[in-house]
């Protein structure tokens, strides 16, 4: 099954849903940039979020960028989503190992620490829009949750889940958000509340193989639910040569002439989808004199 997202509404439309699978996805980013369990669950999990997020915009060329600052050993993480289900991510520290939480679980938490969540909406207009909140576990779905009351004033919820493999590769992941529009009915906010209270863990689902249908019709099948779409989402990166060398131009003539004067070729490695790009002696010149 290739990663997609489903979207939804329910209650006549006081309900209004996101599921995705991201396994494909999730996998894609650990083997390009070697994590660790931990870090693919991270990793994972806010991947699977932004790519739901990112569907939200409505905008063509609209971003989204999910940044967590955090003091744990895995230094942080950011992914950014545009609103086709393009999707791509990486950890500052890929190598972190920890031991399982008291659940015996991956201990996400623990590699994040302490920090804040930073949502970076770039829709256009002279300045991208940031909301920015302080983690509360560090496991993710609830720092999302958190995020969208306080930030957007959104009550949500968001439940991610990533499963490894035995061989550490990607068994499963994906996730959901779910919220509930202006002029809710209390009845339906006292419904939800209770029926969210009853579902097993993300996870559980995903081990089960539930595609995102399964999963939203397991919450919301007693407030009709009703799909609308299905859209498809990958890792994806538009790293570029040409967008590599402009990045080596912020480095300026200074340090790109002591590269020069060092006589030796310089790999240049694309921070989200680890893609290396190589510029030679004689590209590092034409770079500076095309900066003149």
């Amino acid at each position: 099954m290739s990663d997609y997202i489903a979207r939804a509404t329910a209650a006549d439309g006081q309900i209004r849903a996101f599921a995705v699978t991201a396994r494909d996805m999730a996998e894609e980013a650990r083997a390009r940039h070697n994590t660790s369990p931990v870090a693919t669950a991270a990793l994972g999990r806010l991947m699977s979020a932004g790519a739901m997020m990112g569907i939200m915009m409505k905008g063509e060329d609209d971003l989204l960028t999910l940044q967590i600052q955090c003091d744990g050993p895995i230094g942080g993480l950011t992914v950014t989503a545009d609103s086709h289900g393009g999707v791509k991510g990486y950890v500052s520290h890929p190598e972190v190992m920890l031991p399982p939480n008291s659940r015996g679980k991956l201990d996400v938490g623990g590699a994040l620490g302490s920090g804040t969540l930073s949502v970076i909406k770039d829709l256009g207009l002279k300045e991208p829009y940031v909301g920015q909140t302080e983690l509360q576990t560090g496991e993710i779905a609830e720092d999302l949750t958190y995020y969208f009351a306080n930030s957007e004033q959104t009550p949500s919820a968001v439940g991610l889940g990533v499963l490894m493999e035995r061989d550490n590769t990607v068994r499963r992941a994906g996730g959901f958000i779910i919220q509930l529009m202006p002029e809710v009915e209390d009845t339906i906010i006292d419904r939800l509340e209770r029926k969210l209270s009853e579902i097993h863990s993300v996870t559980t689902y995903l081990d089960r193989g539930f595609t995102p249908e399964q999963l939203l019709t397991e919450i919301l099948g007693e407030f009709d639910v009703e799909f609308l779409e299905r859209t498809d989402t990958r890792f994806y990166c538009n790293c570029s040569r040409g967008r590599v060398e402009k990045a080596l131009l912020s480095v300026g003539r200074k340090g790109l002439n002591e590269m020069i004067q060092d006589g030796k070729p310089v790999e240049v490695k694309c921070h989200f989808c680890n893609t290396p790009y190589e510029f030679s002696v004689e590209d590092l010149k034409e770079i500076v004199r095309r900066s003149k």
